[in-house]
């Protein structure tokens, strides 16, 4: 299992958009992907669970993943966040 913290960075926060790119990111991968501000944490598969985090600009969370693809996982979502969520700031 891969433990992490990662800030979100990008102004509107994990609003509607990026919570359906975060989301639609995990499900791509087997491993088991869960997320929060505090334990217990979330499943990052599933777009209400991450909406109704509201984390907005400066939120840190924990990731955590678990499975066979955890190390890919975990690098394309440190990837999304760290670029914004593709939205540019």
């Amino acid at each position: 299992m891969i433990s992490r913290n990662l800030p979100i960075i990008n102004e509107l926060g994990l609003h509607a958009r990026a919570a359906t790119k975060l989301a639609a990111l995990a499900g791509r991968y087997e491993s088991s992907i869960k997320t929060g501000i505090t334990y217990p944490l979330v499943d990052a598969k599933s777009i209400m669970s991450l909406l109704l985090l509201a984390a907005s600009k400066g939120t840190e969370l924990i990731f955590e993943f678990d499975g066979p693809d955890e190390a890919e996982a975990c690098q394309s979502i440190t990837d999304l966040l760290a670029d914004y969520f593709g939205e540019g700031q």
